[in-house]
Formats: structure tokens, sequence, C-alpha cells
């Protein structure tokens, strides 16, 4: 569009013409004030705080709603304006309780910003406040009536961005209120949206209410640990008995893709770090029970048994399980421990997608894959399986937005009426199970459409209407795998689209390119191919190992001696007999005694990705920061517990984590620390990866080598740091290899659950059991 010069506080200003007054001025960095207005919701208009005078205009008007003029002349700051400002203030203040001392909002309140600011420290009115008892709509949503100013942000942010419309409006004029959906509570996703974009303290959460204020946290951006979105969390800590207490999440860092929006698990699924049953000592069995012992004594019996086991029969009676939970740094480092130091190739991890072939169809093909980014702004989607809303919430986020916004089309296939399906251009149900058959379809084989039954005519005008899309964007679940996803990426690539394959947990891409696989390294180089990892890791073993379901077979058989299990619980998760394991050393890191590690000889307390730095990749490969955030005393790590673990058994840390090196400056001690010179020195060594690596702890030792030998990791260290993600390559990754479509276990998992790690969530389980529907009491005869 065309652009249009204005003049605002005597500034010339430029901006594109259908733009909206506020947005002008606040992107000429002229601070314009509101409540009711917010980016990307429909207009209200309700507040009146964002007054301004347009010249050759009789009265004052909202610029929230007034769109730009040419040559229109705007003053933002006046006394007429600064009384009208202040005059709808005393009207708001008429009846607000006046409890900033004890309202989780103090200090975060817009109300009380503007009443500093504007100054409306004296009442006109004599009637006494109306007092109404607070309200709670749901295990995670309090409703104080008093404090409610109308704005309605929450009404439209529930129905418009979330689609869900659980929120809305009773009565008219002064008698107006915010009801929940159910008369007297909230049947909703429980994302905690309408808190978050609460100007003043009128909803507040369950979680954080009454604990602390925000002047008494500190506030650490970071990447959720359940999903495989990659949302930005930011989490207030603050000190407590135990080390560092998580009190609250949300996103008020909004860097990340996320921007604006965090699901239920995001912003209240992060209390399982606090929970009582939390594992705080090291665990060994001794006359058949676990019981606790030092770290020194923990590590010194793993050393040795492992030893043992490698030395005596060698490196394939050891088995390693991974975690996509973990950080790539941790995932890389393991694969990296079990091939130079146990020397196994039994490496495997809980896989929820079938990657491997998704990185083998891309290989060769630039820019062939999405970013979370890509869904918000591209002009066509097409969503194969999978259910976002339930499982990928913040992919549902960006295509429902996309669509309201900016009139993308979505066509979405798929088993299941999911609720996605009410932004669609077209929606086609297909039979359970044939959405390979769907794929194959696509590529042009017309005799997979005969799987599909009635749907096949319906298919076949998709594909042509497809073949005519602009930037497409492919997404799929895992019910695609192997050669399907090869016919998919076929079919996509003749007309210019892009990719995304979804996995279910927070690292469940990163854990594959990072090589926790039996027959693959980091990268997706088979493990007997020639790759430089065999000369930056020395020798390593040439055969592929066994996966998961053949190291249970190994262990029936008596052939497996030791498994080593990482942040994992394959014996819950994948529903394995855990006597198989019974003459096996089975040696377990984990946070809490799960269905593995109740079984395991050596259980060690392991740290969560709350409380740990790193990186992880999301399912469209985009590469983030982790932040440690909090801390529990008596948990390491698993990236410290490895290199421990290793050091035990006599190997080499120097080869196993490339530390020591870096530029040692002279950090502005010759030049002048106070001038500042010597901060940014350090960050400049820090985006060029060239920061002292003094400990075989620092996962940063780990992610130089990661950069320089995993394929497509090669990005940004100043973006990283900056906060932002950087989206990682498939295309000059290694030949991959044909996997077992059934070694892809999908995870399953609703918006209240997050495999075992969802059990010990408290927020997570309480909505679930306000969720469920209890049967009517029957009266007795």
């Amino acid at each position: 569009m065309a652009d249009v010069n204005l003049t605002v506080d005597g500034k010339k200003l430029t901006a594109p013409a259908g733009t909206l007054l506020i947005d002008a001025c606040k992107s000429a960095g002229i601070e314009v004030p509101s409540f009711c207005y917010y980016p990307n919701l429909s207009l209200q208009g309700a507040c009146r705080m964002c007054l301004v005078k347009i010249e050759k205009m009789p009265k004052l008007q909202t610029a929230c709603t007034t769109v730009v003029g040419e040559g229109m002349i705007v003053t933002t700051e006046s006394d007429e304006i600064k009384q009208a400002r202040k005059s709808m203030l005393e009207l708001l203040l008429g009846n607000h309780p006046l409890d900033c001392p004890v309202c989780d909002a103090g200090g975060e309140c817009e109300l009380q910003d503007m009443t500093f600011t504007y100054g409306a420290a004296e009442s006109k009115y004599m009637e006494a406040k109306n007092h109404k008892e607070e309200q709670q709509w749901s295990p995670v949503v309090f409703f104080d009536r008093p404090r409610c100013i109308l704005c309605y942000r929450c009404v439209r942010v529930c129905g418009e961005g979330m689609d869900v419309w659980a929120l809305g409006v009773q009565n008219r004029g002064v008698s107006s209120l915010i009801a929940p959906n159910k008369g007297d509570h909230l049947e909703c996703e429980e994302c905690g949206m309408c808190i978050d974009i609460c100007p003043v303290g009128a909803l507040t959460s369950g979680a954080y209410r009454y604990k602390t204020r925000p002047w008494e946290m500190k506030h650490v951006g970071t990447v959720c640990t359940h999903c495989g979105d990659g949302c930005k969390t930011t989490l207030g800590v603050r000190r407590s008995d135990t080390g560092m207490e998580i009190v609250r999440g949300d996103n008020r860092d909004k860097s990340g893709t996320n921007g604006d929006f965090l699901c239920i698990k995001g912003r209240y699924g992060f209390d399982f770090a606090s929970h009582e049953e939390r594992l705080t000592h090291p665990l060994i069995r001794k006359n058949g029970k676990l019981t606790p012992a030092t770290w020194e004594e923990a590590f010194e019996l793993v050393g040795k048994k492992f030893a043992e086991v490698r030395d005596k029969d060698g490196g394939a009676a050891i088995g390693v399980v991974g975690s996509n939970r973990t950080t790539n740094e941790e995932a890389y480092l393991l694969s990296k421990f079990a091939r130079t130091v146990l020397k196994t190739n039994n490496v495997d991890h809980h896989r929820t997608a079938d990657f491997p072939a998704f990185a083998a169809a891309i290989r060769g093909k630039e820019n062939a894959t999405a970013t979370m980014a890509d869904v918000f702004n591209v002009p066509a989607i097409l969503l194969i399986g999978n259910d976002p809303t339930e499982q990928h919430p913040l992919l549902a986020w960006q295509i429902r937005n996309n669509v309201r916004l900016h009139r993308a089309k979505l066509y979405v296939v798929n088993s299941a009426p999911i609720k996605l399906r009410r932004q669609a251009a077209g929606f086609v149900q297909i039979p359970a199970g044939t959405e390979g058959k769907v794929a194959v379809f696509l590529s042009g084989d017309d005799a997979a459409g005969d799987a599909l039954g009635s749907t096949k005519a319906t298919l076949a005008e998709l594909r042509e209407k497809l073949r005519g899309e602009q930037n497409l964007v492919i997404i799929f679940g895992s019910e695609i795998r192997g050669n399907d996803i090869a016919g998919l990426v076929g079919f996509g690539g003749g007309i210019g689209a892009k990719f995304i394959c979804l996995g279910d947990y927070s690292n469940s891409r990163g854990a594959a390119d990072m090589g926790l696989y039996p027959d693959l390294l980091p990268g997706y180089n088979a493990t007997g191919a020639a790759s430089q990892f065999g000369k930056e890791w020395g020798e390593i073993p040439q055969t592929a190992g066994l996966d998961f379901a053949g190291m249970v077979d190994a262990a029936k058989a008596g052939k497996l001696k030791a498994l080593y299990v990482v942040g994992s619980n394959p014996v819950g998760r994948l529903n394995i007999d855990p006597f198989v394991f019974s003459k096996t050393f089975v040696v377990v890191q984990d946070m809490f005694l799960t269905e593995t590690a109740v079984m395991a000889d050596v259980v060690l307390p392991a740290a969560n990705a709350y409380e740990k730095s790193g990186t992880m990749t999301n399912t469209c490969g985009d590469v983030q920061l982790v932040k440690k955030a909090g801390e529990v005393s008596g948990t390491k790590p698993d990236f410290e517990m490895i290199v421990r673990i290793a050091d035990a058994m006599g190997a080499d840390i120097h080869k196993l984590v490339p530390f020591g090196g870096g530029v040692h400056a002279d950090m502005g001690q010759s030049r002048g620390a106070q001038s500042g010179e010597a901060d940014r020195h350090s960050v400049w060594l820090q985006s060029q990866g060239l920061e002292p690596k003094l400990s075989p702890l620092d996962p940063m030792a780990i992610l130089d080598e990661i950069q320089r030998l995993v394929p497509g990791y090669d990005v940004s260290r100043l973006n990283l740091l900056a906060g932002n993600s950087e989206h990682t390559s498939l295309a000059k990754s290694g030949a991959s290899a044909a996997h077992r479509p059934e070694s892809i276990a999908p995870a399953n998992d609703s918006l209240f659950t997050s495999g075992t790690l969802g059990r010990y969530s408290r927020a997570l389980k309480a909505v679930v059991e306000s969720h469920e529907v209890k049967p009517a009491e029957v009266a007795a005869d």
C-alpha cells in the first residue's frame, strides 16, 4: 500500500495507508496510552485513554480507531488531552478497589502506571465502592470483579485469538460484567491468555496469586520443556530453602516465535520442578532396596560396572536410551559417550516422528523446511494428520491467526473432525490410518486412492487446488512415515512447497539431529560410512547397534548386561515388562522414581530443562538457547553426570568435551572496565564462540563442536544470545537410513497431559480433574 505522510507532535512520520494512528505513533517512539487496544485484536474504543487532538476535527479522537491520512497533523500531549485522560482515570477509579499492596498486578498494572502519570490522586465520588467476592472460574483462573475496567481484551483474545469464546459480556451499560461460558466456571483450553492480557489485576493466576511480587523475582526467558513447538516462556524465580524456586511462568519476554502466546503447559506446567516426590539424593540398590548414597559412591559404582561390562563382554552388551527433553548438547554428548567410551552403537530414544526419513527426503533441497514464524505469514497451508490444538498449541495459534489476519487458505486432511477444520477452506475426513495413502496419492499414485474410499474424488480436487497455491507449507504428523514421506516431499517439491514434520516433545527433533539412533551419528550420518565424526571422535563401532526393541530382546536372552537410561521412561511410556531387565545392571538419570527408575540399580537425580543451560531444536528445526532459571539442591544436569561417569571409567575427558580453548582476553583491565568495554568484549567473544571454556561441564564447549560438525547447525551465535531462534537446514545432512515404521511411538498427549512429566504437575492434574465428567449422584431407594 502507498505510504501516508503525517505530523505527530511536530515530527514528520511516514506510515503505510490503512495503519492505525496509535500504531504509527508507537512505531515512531511516541507513546499513546490505552487499555482496550491490543495489537491483532478487533477494535473496541472502550477506554477512551488514547484520545488525541487532530487538526480540523472539532473533538478529541481515539487513536486506536483512527486510520492515518495524508497531511494529518496530530497532537498527543496537551493540557486538554491530559485533563481528558485524567477524567477517564477518575471514572475508572471511582469503583476500583485501592488494594494495590495485595493485588497480584501491583508493579505491573497499567492502571497504576497511568494513575502515576496523569495524577488522578483524588476521587470526586462520595459513594461507597461496590464489593464483590473473588470468583474461581477454574483451577488456574480467578476473577476479581471490582478490579475489572471492562476493556474486553480477555473476551477478544479468547474468542478471536483462541477460537474458544469462553468469555462474554453480560448486561449493558454500568451493569456490564465479564462472565464465563458456563455461568460460574470456565470450560476452555485453560491457556491463561486472558490473565496475561488483562491490564489490571482482575484476572489472576491460580499458580501465582498472593505468592510474591514482580520485583522480588528474577525473570529468565527460556524454552518450554513440554511439546515440540519451542515456545519461549519467561520464568519468575526467587530464592528458597532448596535453591531457586520457580513461582511464575508467562510470556512477558515476547522475543520468541510465540510472541504473545503460551498454552497451559508453558504458563502453569513448571510446578513439577518443586513436586514433593522430586529426587534429591542418588539411590543405590542394596539388599534389594534403593537406598540414599553419596554422589562419589554412585559415580564410582556406575563407572566401575560400565567398565567391567565393556571390557569383559564388549560394548555390544551395553544399551543407551536418551531423551527428547534433554538439550542438544546433552544428546550429542550422550551419543559421543556411547560410541567412544562405552564402545556401543546400541543407542535409541523415544521416537515420536520419522525424522530420519524426513531428513533423507529433504537432503539436497535448500530452503525446503519452514520455520514456526513462516506458518503465521504464508498464504496457504496443508495439514495432514495430527491435532495441533491438542498436541502443538503454538502451531494451531499460528495457523488460526494467519487465516484470521492474513486470509491464508488452510486445507485439512484428517481422520477426525479436529478443531482447526473451523478455519479450513477445505476439510477432508479420511478413514483412520490412511494418512500415508494420502501422501502417496498426492504424489501422483492414483492406485493409493483405492484405500481412501469415497474421499478419493475429493482428494483429487484438493490435489489440483494445491498445485495452484503459491508458497505452500505442508505440515504432517507422525502418521506419515518412511517412503510415504518421500512421496509427499516429491509432490511438494514440484510446486515449491516447504515442509514441517511434527514431533511431540521439546527436543524430539534435536535428539534425532544429534544422533540418538543405533545406526545414525549426529547429522543423520550412517555409523559405518566415512564421516568427519570418525576423524574427530576417534575409533567408533562401525556396525549398526540395537534399537530399544532389540535391547529388550537382548535383555531377555541375557546378552544385555548394562542399560543406561538418561531422562527417559521407556518402561512406563512404551509398556515394557520391567522384569525383562532383572539381570541387567540399570542406571537411570531422572527427576522422579518413574516405572523405569524403580527397577534400576542406580538412580541419579537429574536437573530439568528449566535448571540447565544449552540449546533445543523445535519440531520445525528452529534452535534456541535454554537458560538456567530454577535450581534444586541435590540434583545435577545430565551433561555433568555423563562427564562424571566417563571420568570414573578412566576416559580422557579432554577428548569427550573439548574444553580449555577460547580467547583469554584482559577483560578491560588495561583499557578501563568502567567504560563498559569489558562487557562488550565478552559479548563479542560469546557471539563468536571464542569465550574461554574452562570446565568440562560447560555445555557451550560441546555447542562449538556441534556447530562445527553437525550439518545445518552453523547458525548465528549472536542471534541466539539475543534470545531469537535460528533455523537449521537438513539440506546437507547425511544419507540417513530406513527405520521400521513401528519404531515410532507417538505420545498422543492432550492439551493437559505431557508424558511422564505431566503426572507431576499439580496444575495440569487439577485441570484434568476439573474437566472430567463426574457421574450424577443417584438417590438411594
